[in-house]
This record gives structure tokens, sequence and C-alpha cells, in this order.
């Protein structure tokens, strides 16, 4: 008995969904954005790596592609999840390759660690979603 209640407890566990969005394509980005949304507002914890040129997504007044529907760009819908409480991060790469420092990006988003980011992808818990 105890090992059905242990079973369904595992099964309403929150799930943590870590997206690593790395895609050049906006709208592939946009893709990466919606379902981030849409995992948290089911009630996953949502964590973001952003690398390569999706890493532009979190640098400001970066070039916005506007997606009809829902009148929102990939860089609107990061901003809304952070807003959430989403973690968001940038390759340690991205910025020294750009010649940018930390006050080119937008607020909230901080710089990966990798051996915390792969600790994190290892677990049972965690699902790794690729763009």
């Amino acid at each position: 008995m105890s090992l059905l209640i242990a079973a369904a407890g595992n099964a309403f566990a929150a799930k943590k969904m870590k997206f690593i969005v790395t895609s050049p394509d906006a709208q592939t980005q946009m893709m990466a954005m919606v379902l981030s949304m849409q995992s948290l507002n089911q009630g996953a914890e949502v964590e973001i790596v952003l690398c390569g040129p999706a890493g532009d997504l979190a640098i400001k007044g970066s070039e916005e592609t506007v997606f009809l529907p829902p009148k929102k760009s990939p860089q609107m819908l990061l901003k809304g999840l952070i807003k959430k409480g989403v973690k968001v991060e940038i390759c340690p790469l991205y910025l020294p390759s750009k010649g940018l420092t930390k006050d080119a990006l937008i607020q909230g988003v901080l710089q990966a660690k990798p051996p915390i980011v792969a600790g994190e992808m290892v677990k049972e818990t965690t699902e790794v979603v690729t763009f």
C-alpha cells in the first residue's frame, strides 16, 4: 500500500523543465518561449538557458520579430517568463564572444555556471528540451 502511495506522490510531483535555446530562427525561439510559458502554466518548474544566436534574446535593444497571433516577440515572452520567476541564464561564452559585459543583458538574466546546469540536467526529475 505504501508503495502505491509513493508512486502516486511521484506522479503528481512538479516536474522541472529545462529549455536550452540555441536556434537563430525567431519562429523557433518563439515556440520555445510559448512552450516554456505553457509548461509553467501547467505547474512545471521552468528554467531557460540561452546560448549561441539565441543569446541575442537577452540583449537590451536586440532586434525583435513580432508574431501574429499573439502580437508578441520571443523577447516579450522571455521578459514575461522572468517576471513570473523563471530562471533564465545565458551561456558563459556568449558575452565575451560578442565583446559584451553583463550590463548588456536585460534585467533578470544570469550567466550560467556549467557545473550547476549539468547537475540539474542529469537529475531524473528534469526534462531537457532543446530548440
